[in-house]
């Protein structure tokens, strides 16, 4: 996704996480990439704001530019908050999804109706 401009998320898609105390220095877009990098590479916030200062493979995948400071790893908190308020967090993987789909990366999965666990035998009247 770091090669399509507008990635999984846009700072639009969290133009309502910000209203009271103004948005972040950093993309609001960013940190949520960010933190799912944090999250499937099993980094702390601080590793993760590390990475962001010092990798590039980090800086492709939020477009940012090889000079970017970076951010101070409190903002990941934040952002975390915030995603607990209002089912924000569901909501924003569900978009995540939908643009996936968009990109022709994911498909839906049609279900064949079959469970792969057995059948749970039914009780007789005798209780067997």
């Amino acid at each position: 996704m770091g090669e399509r401009p507008d990635g999984l998320w846009r700072d639009e898609d969290f133009a309502r996480w910000y209203l009271r105390d103004g948005r972040p220095r950093i993309s609001p877009a960013q940190l949520a990439t960010v933190s799912v990098l944090l999250f499937l590479l099993g980094l702390s916030d601080r590793q993760a704001a590390e990475a962001v200062r010092c990798r590039i493979d980090f800086k492709y995948a939020m477009a940012m530019e090889l000079d970017d400071p970076g951010f101070h790893r409190s903002v990941l908190a934040d952002l975390r908050e915030r995603l607990t308020q209002e089912d924000r967090a569901d909501r924003l993987l569900d978009l995540a999804l939908a643009r996936l789909k968009e990109a022709g990366l994911v498909r839906e999965r049609w279900w064949t109706g079959r469970s792969c666990t057995p059948p749970i035998p039914r009780r007789t009247a005798a209780g067997y």
